[in-house]
C-alpha cells in the first residue's frame, strides 16, 4: 500500500474500532437487562472484533517500518501473526460459547424477548456500517487476484461479518421468544452463533498459517507459473521453482532458467520477458531467477522446452 492508502485504512480502522466500542456497550448491559446467553454471547464476538481490529491496526502501522538487517524483508509478516492470534481467539470464543449454551439448555433462563429483540437489530445494524468501513478501506486489486487482499483487513472484516450474522441469530431468537415464549431459543441461538464464529477462526488459522510456512498462495497454481516462465522465447527449461508469500500482500519467486550459451545483454533481454510474464499474469514482483546453461541438477524440473534436447 501506498502512504496516502495506509492512512485511509488507518482512519477506518479507528472509526470502526469507536462503533464496535458503541455496540459492546450496548450488548454488555442489554445481556445483564434481558438475561440473554445469545446476547452475552455476541458481546463477547463484539469485545474481540475490538481487539481483532485493534491488532490488524497495529499490524498495518507495523508493516510500515523499513527493512533493516536483522528483518531485511522488513515486518510485513506481523500482519500474518496478527491473524492467526484473531484466529485462535476466536476459536476459544467459539468453545466457551458452545459450553454455556450447553448448561443453558439443561437450565433454562427467563429472557426478555422484545427487549433482547430490539437490542440485536441495534448491534446487527451497527456491525453493517462497521462492515461497510472496512470493506472500502482495502486496497483493490485485479479480479483474478482478490484472493490476495490484505489479510489483516480480510480478518478483522470476517469478526463483523461473523458478528452482524450472530446479531440476526439473536433477533431469531428474540422474535421466537416474543412470541412464543420458548426460551430455549437463547441457546440454540447461541451454538448456532459459535459454529459461525468456528467457522471464521478455521479459515483464518489456516491461511495465517500456510504463509508461515511458506506456502504457495491460495490464489497462485505452480504449474501456471511454470507455464508463464516458459513461454518467454529463449527458455528451455525450468526447474527449482518456489513461490511463498512474506504475508498475503507481497509474492516472491525463485527459480532455476536453462537458456542457451549468449551473451548476457540476451540473457536480460529474456529476465525482462520473465518478469513481465509474471507481473501480468501474477502480480509477483519480488522475482530472483538464476539463469544456467546447462541445468545445475538443483530441485525438480517444472517445464521443459523441446529443443532442450537439441542443444
Amino acid at each position: 500500500m501506498k502512504n496516502h492508502e495506509i492512512k485511509t485504512v488507518e482512519r477506518r480502522f479507528l472509526f470502526a474500532i469507536l462503533l464496535t466500542l458503541v455496540i459492546l456497550i450496548v450488548e454488555l448491559v442489554g445481556s445483564w437487562w434481558t438475561d440473554s446467553l445469545a446476547l452475552l454471547s455476541d458481546a463477547a464476538h463484539v469485545f474481540l472484533d475490538i481487539f481483532a481490529i485493534g491488532l490488524s491496526w497495529l499490524a498495518i502501522r507495523l508493516s510500515t517500518m523499513p527493512a533493516n538487517e536483522r528483518y531485511s524483508y522488513g515486518f510485513h509478516r506481523f500482519e500474518v501473526i496478527a491473524s492467526l492470534a484473531n484466529g485462535l481467539t476466536l476459536g476459544f470464543v467459539s468453545l466457551g460459547i458452545l459450553v454455556e449454551a450447553y448448561h443453558r439448555l439443561s437450565e433454562p433462563a427467563a429472557v426478555k424477548g422484545l427487549d433482547l429483540l430490539l437490542l440485536a437489530i441495534f448491534g446487527l445494524a451497527i456491525n453493517l456500517i462497521v462492515a461497510y468501513i472496512l470493506g472500502g478501506g482495502h486496497l483493490h486489486r485485479h479480479d483474478h487476484q482478490s484472493h490476495s487482499e490484505d489479510l489483516n483487513i480480510r480478518s478483522a472484516r470476517l469478526h463483523v461479518l461473523g458478528d452482524a450474522a450472530a446479531s440476526l441469530g439473536v433477533i431469531v431468537a428474540g422474535i421466537v421468544i416474543w412470541q412464543t415464549g420458548w426460551t430455549q431459543a437463547d441457546p440454540i441461538a447461541s451454538i448456532i452463533i459459535s459454529l459461525i464464529i468456528f467457522i471464521s477462526s478455521y479459515r483464518l488459522i489456516r491461511d495465517s498459517l500456510r504463509i508461515m510456512m511458506e506456502g504457495v498462495p491460495a490464489y497462485i497454481n505452480l504449474e501456471d507459473v511454470s507455464r508463464a516462465i516458459g513461454s518467454v522465447p529463449g527458455v528451455l527449461q525450468v526447474h527449482d521453482l518456489h513461490v511463498w508469500g512474506v504475508c498475503s500482500a507481497h509474492t516472491i519467486l525463485s527459480a532455476h532458467v536453462v537458456i542457451k550459451d549468449q551473451m548476457l545483454s540476451s540473457g536480460e533481454r529474456i529476465l525482462e520477458g520473465i518478469r513481465e510474464n509474471l507481473h501480468e499474469l501474477f502480480e509477483i514482483e519480488h522475482i530472483t531467477i538464476q539463469l544456467e546453461c546447462e541445468s545445475c541438477g538443483q530441485g525438480s524440473v517444472s517445464r521443459a522446452s523441446p529443443a532442450e534436447g537439441e542443444r
